[in-house]
């Protein structure tokens, strides 16, 4: 007989009689009385039984964050609702007596700069959402945790499966002196590839196929520019959707670049690195074919291509002019459909998006890829005394995508993903609920049959494809089911074209991808600043030609010696 672990026993339990609660009193805060406690803590912290992965503290413990958010993804989500609100909180403290308190919250455009300004002034919060950079400052001033005894007494066995998935490279990579400093999130480095997402209803309007070069591109654009292609008569339509945050993580430029074979960067802060004739990484940022790609913006600024006001414009003005119906082309990443094209599509019903690779200059073009994607890091402030708290909320994520929890995580009872942290992924997810979902819609099944920490994901994929292609909207939008379905399941959707990217080769490497340099570190926001400066005044018109002063000044102010301290990594990596 297979042994079930103790602490799946009783976060079932606990589980079920939420699962009770729900529909008779969905409001309640109150602690199941006859909940199982898995382990104590007492006054100082220390563990009085054997430690479990979902253990339920028997003095609540409070832990404290900061969150930078985007509005909720799915619009069943309730009206109004706000962070503290979200109902994963509710049930953490319900099951684990886990209860999170935010230090602040922001929008996420915000969140950078609120950050830093915690960080400048030491008062972080007691669980951290770090990028690479700032995770390699907090190292180097020992604000960080070692969670290396943490992780090994309280990490399920999902979170191990996943963590050693790759052999353990990710968490080596963010450990020092034998100490586990991060969880690294690391996934599918594909999920960055960039796609060319089209309004396929204003091609066929006005009798134009889908751009496969970036002169095609330019003359759909010009004329979702100068043709009325949503039909109301009115000059209120360009063409690229862009925003001030050139290479950002969203509704940005990194795949125009790309398609021009130019390579400066691969989103949120990080410079691309590529290799030259002699083996050495030479910075992407300042090759001429970036020169060339600025050149071509500027005149499609000036045509009106781009937005005239898109150096003011965050990710959610862009979303909003996505979702108004004000421009058909926009580069990003396979979960678009998801998030915001819904939204379009619910607003719109003739609106129809459909994804292409990347135009070129001579055909297809070819995204940048890195070769590790580890973007989201969790670690723990020092001073935090209950450590272990970060990996049972990372266990407790993992959790709510099991069967057992299907009927109540639901968007509608205020569940919001994206606003729960910390929470790490099945590094495969995609690909899972790429080939569970089509398996079980070829076989013509009625219901998902994969019974682990990933049937939540896939199941409600599965059913959002099942009611797209059957036409019903009885539980959820036309929109919400057709942006499940597309960009995680159809073939011809976002995770789909990716997969055919991936096998064809058509993609080019970042080719580092070790922890920012001292000098990355030091000096990487001021040379953020002074490419988005230089590139921006470009675009909108400034000579083409102070793209080599920004060479020259880049190189200068600590770009040759970023350059140096790369090819080090590289010499020390390669032996």
């Amino acid at each position: 007989m297979k042994r079930i672990a103790p602490w799946k026993t009783m976060f079932a339990a606990a589980m079920t009689i939420s699962l009770l609660s729900v529909t008779a009193c969905s409001n309640s805060s109150d602690t199941p009385a006859n909940s199982a406690q898995a382990d104590t803590s007492g006054e100082e912290g220390q563990e009085t039984t054997t430690p479990e992965p979902l253990g339920k503290y028997a003095d609540t413990v409070t832990v404290t964050q900061v969150i930078g958010f985007n509005p909720p993804e799915d619009p069943r989500i309730p009206k109004g609702i706000t962070p503290e609100q979200n109902a994963y909180l509710k049930d953490l403290k319900e099951m684990l007596n886990i209860e999170v308190k935010y230090k602040w919250t922001v929008p996420a455009s915000q969140y950078e700069q609120k950050f830093s300004l915690a960080m400048a002034s030491a008062d972080l919060p007691d669980i951290l959402e770090l990028d690479q950079k700032n995770f390699e400052k907090l190292k180097k001033q020992g604000m960080l945790a070692d969670l290396t005894q943490a992780y090994e007494d309280y990490a399920s066995p999902a979170l191990k499966k996943y963590m050693e998935s790759d052999g353990g490279f990710a968490m080596k990579a963010f450990s020092a002196d034998g100490k586990l400093l991060a969880i690294p999130g690391f996934e599918d480095p594909f999920l960055s590839a960039q796609l060319l997402w089209i309004r396929k209803d204003w091609l066929d309007k006005l009798k134009l196929g889908p751009p496969a070069t970036m002169d095609e591109l330019e003359q759909v654009a010009l004329a979702f520019v100068r043709q009325d292609p949503d039909g109301n008569g009115k000059d209120d339509t360009y063409g690229i959707a862009a925003q001030k945050s050139l290479f950002y993580w969203g509704f940005d430029m990194r795949g125009l670049f790309n398609g021009f074979g130019a390579y400066p960067s691969v989103g949120d802060g990080q410079s691309a690195w590529l290799k030259d004739a002699e083996g050495r990484l030479i910075p992407g940022l300042i090759q001429p074919e970036v020169k060339t790609a600025l050149g071509k913006l500027q005149s499609w600024y000036k045509d009106g291509i781009l937005d005239k006001e898109f150096a003011l414009k965050d990710e959610n003005k862009s979303v909003e002019d996505i979702t108004a119906g004000k421009v058909g082309i926009s580069y990003g990443e396979w979960w678009y459909p998801n998030w915001p094209l819904n939204l379009n599509v619910d607003k719109d019903p003739t609106a129809e998006w459909m994804a292409v690779q990347i135009p070129g200059l001579d055909g297809s073009g070819q995204s940048l890829v890195p070769k590790m994607r580890s973007n989201r890091l969790v670690a723990v402030n020092q001073k935090f005394k209950h450590p272990e708290a970060a990996i049972k909320m990372i266990n407790f994520y993992l959790e709510m995508g099991n069967k057992a929890y299907m009927e109540k995580n639901k968007p509608e009872n205020g569940y919001v993903y994206n606003w729960f942290n910390p929470r790490i992924y099945n590094p495969a997810q995609i690909e899972t609920i790429y080939t569970e979902v089509n398996k079980a819609l070829e076989a013509n099944q009625t219901e998902i049959t994969l019974d682990d920490e990933n049937y939540k994901n896939v199941a409600d994929v599965f059913k959002a494809s099942k009611d797209y292609l059957a036409g019903d909207t009885t539980q959820a939008s036309k929109g919400v089911n057709w942006g499940q379905y597309f960009s995680r399941a159809a073939k011809d959707g976002g995770w789909g074209l990716t997969r055919q990217i991936k096998e064809s080769g058509a993609f080019v490497h970042n080719e580092f991808y070790g922890l920012p340099t001292k000098t990355q570190v030091d000096k990487g926001a001021q040379l953020d600043k002074l490419m988005l400066e230089s590139f921006t005044k470009i675009i909108m018109g400034a000579p083409l030609d102070e793209y080599d002063q920004f060479v020259a000044s880049w190189k200068a102010l600590g770009g040759d010696q970023i350059t140096e301290e790369v090819n080090a990594w590289l010499s020390e990596k390669e032996g």
